[in-house]
């Protein structure tokens, strides 16, 4: 249960962190065009394959509990 919970939270985290680093107002984030830009696209690949595979492990851990 705890990693389903936790998967959750990563996976709400990781989308809340990439709205807030969505242009608003005309205005690009900081990291663009510049030489982080690669990895913070990595680091919100990673960040979702990571909740993503919290959440599946969760839910299979549940599923073979009972």
């Amino acid at each position: 249960m705890v990693l389903l919970i936790s998967g959750v939270i990563v996976f709400v985290l990781t989308a809340l962190v990439f709205w807030y680093c969505l242009p608003s107002d005309g205005k690009l984030h900081r990291f663009v065009d510049t030489e982080w830009e690669p990895y913070v696209g990595v680091a919100f690949c990673s960040a979702v394959a990571l909740g993503f595979t919290m959440i599946l492990s969760g839910a299979l851990n549940l599923a073979g509990a009972q």
